[in-house]
């Protein structure tokens, strides 16, 4: 069984593991072992942080682990709200026409524009999941085992939740957007730029980023035939993610120009249809499908089960090795999501 709980610095090789796995292009899992220990202890801070009563600093790093081996199988993350402390950089796409009715001409064009347009806003991050644990339903509970804590925890997130979906790049981590930006205004490559951004570097961003709309017809067409595309390998998470209800608003990554999608939080799926059950604890014979989460922050758990839930009693009738994952006993709440 797959259990989802909060990471603690004992995981750090396992991370590690999952930092070099990920491979190019995965902003947020940099094999950087200052990086990834300051994100574990960060972690930790945030889940004990007392009296939250709004999103902040906080950033939430969760491991999955298999119950039978206690082998990491993944790790999946949620930002409370970005851009206070180091700023959040993306591309809005615009339109805009030339026009001249005299000479019957009508052109329309689209920009780039450089902004932070999603300061204070929550992010969903760091998911990923690997190869060998990829079946059943591990995908779906790395994801939307964080819908379930923001249906649970409403206060400690902002009402729109984004995810920057990884870009198009090559198995070397070559990205055609940035190889027209490299070439233009910086003189680092990918990888790189990448790796900075991954440990907090971001001063070269503002400083050598242009600040004036790039007109996209002007980009090479290698780079004008990736924005808003998304890696192979992430076209699982953003079905996901568009099943959720997330959509693109025209804002891509500065770096491979790969998409940034979101919802508000009020309207993400698996938050309007999750529900509470009083819990009694019982060998079952139930075939439904659930993910089920506790009720508690700090000491927060999530599986994906059989459950025999009855809609009449608001209750659900849980095996004892579930319970015993989502450490609940017999009159605790959890809160659950079918499958």
């Amino acid at each position: 069984m797959l259990v989802i709980r909060p990471i603690s610095m004992s995981d750090y090789d396992a991370l590690h593991t999952c930092a070099v796995e990920s491979g190019h292009g995965f902003t947020s899992l940099p094999v950087n072992e200052e990086l990834l220990t300051n994100r574990i202890t960060h972690s930790e801070y945030s889940f004990n942080k007392p009296n939250v009563t709004q999103p902040g600093d906080e950033g939430y790093l969760m491991v999955g682990f298999d119950s039978d081996s206690n082998e990491v199988a993944g790790c999946t993350g949620v930002e409370a709200a970005i851009g206070w402390d180091v700023p959040f950089y993306s591309y809005h796409i615009s339109t805009i026409v030339h026009s001249s009715p005299k000479l019957g001409v009508n052109n329309v064009v689209k920009l780039l524009t450089f902004g932070n347009n999603y300061t204070g806003c929550s992010e969903i991050c760091t998911l990923f999941l690997r190869e060998k644990f990829r079946g059943g339903l591990n995908g779906r509970l790395m994801s939307k085992c964080r819908f379930l804590m923001m249906a649970e925890h409403p206060h400690r997130f902002s009402d729109t939740v984004f995810a920057e979906m990884r870009g198009v790049s090559d198995d070397q981590g070559n990205s055609p957007f940035w190889q027209w930006l490299q070439e233009n205004f910086f003189s680092i490559d990918f990888t790189l730029a990448d790796y900075l951004t991954g440990i907090g570097k971001k001063g070269f961003i503002a400083d050598l980023m242009p600040k004036l709309p790039i007109y996209i017809n002007l980009l090479s067409k290698e780079a004008q035939a990736v924005i808003g595309k998304v890696h192979e390998n992430t076209k699982p998470a953003l079905n996901l993610l568009e099943k959720e209800g997330f959509t693109c608003r025209n804002y891509v990554d500065i770096f491979d120009g790969g998409p940034t999608v979101e919802c508000d939080v009020r309207n993400i799926e698996s938050v309007r249809h999750s529900f509470r059950a009083k819990v009694t604890i019982s060998e079952h014979s139930s075939c439904n499908d659930y993910l089920i989460c506790n009720t508690s922050f700090e000491h927060f758990r999530a599986v994906a089960a059989k459950a025999a839930y009855d809609q009449a009693t608001e209750s659900v009738i849980l095996a004892p090795d579930v319970a015993k994952a989502l450490q609940v006993e017999s009159g605790s709440y959890v809160r659950m999501l079918a499958q």
